[in-house]
């Protein structure tokens, strides 16, 4: 019997098959071995281990970067480069954390996964109202914090945006409403940070926001190009500084001028902390082209800080701001990060450490990057501190990467020449050559730096499951499946929601609080615990916002390492109340309520 080509080529394809497939088979079932045996040695040697698990867990979300006016369509990669954002909340207080993710193109829906207690999440954002937020003319989403404004007891949304921002309030985690009017919300910003926290200790929450681009700029209706930074180290032409005093009734009243905030700099992060021991939270403000800024409050007004602390000394590229108690010393240090490019531009990242028997307006740091290790990161974005082997120090997630296109040719060298130009040259798109499809930093290693306790961090992200090289932008973290560990959330720019799950040495115990204010705002944001065990401490806090567009669960988790004897946690409220904890026990939950 005569076969035609196709059936002859379909018999040999058959044949071939019969061959090849165990060879695949092989080839997997290698993978797998070699996988688990990666895991394996990764929980041996350091304590800990991730799977990447967002699809698994019914996340399947791509984020899309802005496409805005066709006039800036040589240098699109590079002004659209931002948007992707991931914040952690209970949104009806279930007792499981959601999550919140970001787009960021006209006509894209941002997602809100709904926990559903089983490993697996469910997006609810078009039904709760708070998907389709990013309609033509209004702008796009950059990042979201929640707070509960109204200490109704469900968190709020405050979405931030290149556009018409927009504050929703949460009805009973059942739907969202947009109040932006009534709170007396500008019109339009073009902002990239937002912190809620109380700065006046009154039980209400108040609101920073930090603008990027000029808020007179329509990016998608521009009048003219001339829409950059003036310098890359001294640019005072950015986006509006705001500070919203929240007046109670859904009412806010801007007054950032008025209490000493009027900086222009180009605000990519922020946050807020008792960095001075003041009992009042100072903010702390992260900016690209320029010196970081730290906001001292002395319960009145703020006073800007940060050359004669030292946080303000160098100009660079910030574009993160976290808080962590490295050396379990009872204080913050904080974590910036930078543009790092081997033999092109080393700015590095900075760990201001504080000094010793310095306070209040003499508060000041000194940058240990280098010497513990977390100097380098590439082109780096978002990054927190947590345990993430429970061994009771607080270690490093960093994600980085810029542009990534082709991978054999590179922007970085037009990119000098435009920096290295005047201001007229510089604050010019038109200027700035084209990047026909380069690649800028791309492709980049993300750093899970693992502090030993001693001084030092060492990167393992290799070795414990962190391989992905897209285009990183914010990083959260969350015990996600309330099993005392910290998983991690990462957003990434034109690309994909990645979670990674993690599994940790059970030997290694744990203590979480979840904190809820009563003469302070319901959210406690700005409590902090400072836990003692074995013979040391460590302070955290509850956070309105951390690390680059990103928020963190609020609720609060110390790892103990083995054999732990807590001696007792002390509690300080935003309100200024002290309350300690004694007979706590490792591996629990506390739901602490401040007293009345």
């Amino acid at each position: 019997m005569k076969r035609g080509p196709i059936a002859r080529a379909l018999l040999i394809l058959f044949f071939v098959g019969l061959i090849a497939v165990p060879a695949v088979l092989t080839r997997v079932s290698a993978h797998r071995n070699k996988t688990h045996d990666s895991a394996e040695s990764a929980m041996t040697r350091y304590g800990f281990h991730f799977t990447e698990v967002s699809r698994q867990a019914g996340v399947n979300f791509t984020h899309h970067a802005p496409v805005l006016d066709p006039k800036l369509a040589s240098i699109m990669p590079e002004v659209a480069s931002m948007g992707a954002s991931v914040s952690i909340v209970d949104y009806n207080r279930d007792g499981w954390p959601d999550i919140y993710v970001t787009n960021s193109r006209e006509g894209t829906m941002n997602a809100l996964y709904r926990n559903n207690h089983d490993g697996t999440f469910t997006d609810v954002a078009p039904q709760l109202g708070i998907a389709d937020v990013n309609k033509t003319g209004t702008g796009v989403s950059m990042g979201a914090v929640w707070g509960d404004y109204d200490n109704d007891g469900y968190p709020d949304l405050f979405l931030i945006k290149w556009g018409r921002p927009i504050l929703f309030h949460n009805n009973g985690g059942k739907s969202f409403t947009d109040v932006s009017e009534k709170a007396g919300l500008p019109k339009w910003m073009n902002a990239n940070t937002a912190v809620w926290f109380d700065y006046d200790g009154d039980g209400k929450l108040d609101l920073f926001v930090g603008g990027y681009y000029n808020e007179n700029i329509d990016l998608w209706h521009l009048k003219t190009t001339k829409i950059m930074p003036d310098s890359f180290e001294y640019a005072k032409n950015g986006g509006c500084k705001y500070l919203f005093h929240n007046l109670g009734g859904g009412r806010f009243d801007e007054v950032s001028a008025q209490l000493g905030i009027k900086s222009r700099r180009w605000a990519l992060a922020s946050g807020a902390a008792d960095l001075s021991g003041s009992g009042h939270p100072d903010l702390f403000v992260a900016n690209d082209y320029g010196v970081s800024e730290l906001y001292v409050n002395d319960g009145k007004s703020f006073h800007e800080e940060g050359e004669q602390t030292g946080v303000g000394f160098a100009p660079k590229s910030g574009m993160n701001v976290a808080f962590g108690d490295i050396f379990n010393q009872g204080k913050y240090s904080i974590y910036v990060s930078n543009i790092s490019e081997s033999g092109i531009l080393i700015q590095g990242n900075n760990l201001w450490v504080p000094q010793e028997g310095q306070s209040g307006s003499s508060l000041h740091y000194q940058n240990m990057a280098r010497d513990l290790g977390v100097e380098l990161g590439g082109w780096s974005f978002g990054a927190q501190f947590g345990d993430l082997n429970n061994d009771g120090n607080l270690d490093l997630f960093l994600t980085n990467g810029y542009v990534s296109l082709d991978r054999n040719k590179s922007y970085w060298y037009d990119f000098a020449k435009v920096a290295g130009g005047n201001s007229t040259i510089i604050g010019d798109a038109k200027n700035w050559p084209a990047f026909d499809g380069r690649s800028l930093s791309g492709y980049q290693q993300k750093k899970v730096w693992l502090n030993d306790g001693a001084g030092k961090f060492e990167d393992v992200a290799q070795a414990v499951g962190v391989t992905d090289t897209h285009d990183g932008r914010a990083v959260a973290f969350a015990d996600l499946w309330n099993r005392g560990v910290l998983d991690v959330v990462v957003a990434n720019q034109d690309g994909p929601l990645l979670i990674y799950k993690n599994t940790v040495n059970p030997q290694d115990k744990w203590i979480e609080f979840q904190l809820e204010g009563t003469k302070s705002n319901r959210s406690a944001i700005g409590a902090q615990v400072t836990l003692f065990w074995n013979g040391q401490q460590q302070i955290q806090q509850v956070s309105g916002g951390s690390g680059f567009a990103a928020q963190n669960e609020r609720r609060i988790h110390f790892g103990l390492g083995k054999n732990p004897q807590i001696e007792k946690a002390v509690l300080r409220w935003p309100s200024g109340e002290v309350q300690t904890l004694d007979h706590l026990a490792p591996d629990q939950l506390y739901n602490i309520k401040e007293p009345e």
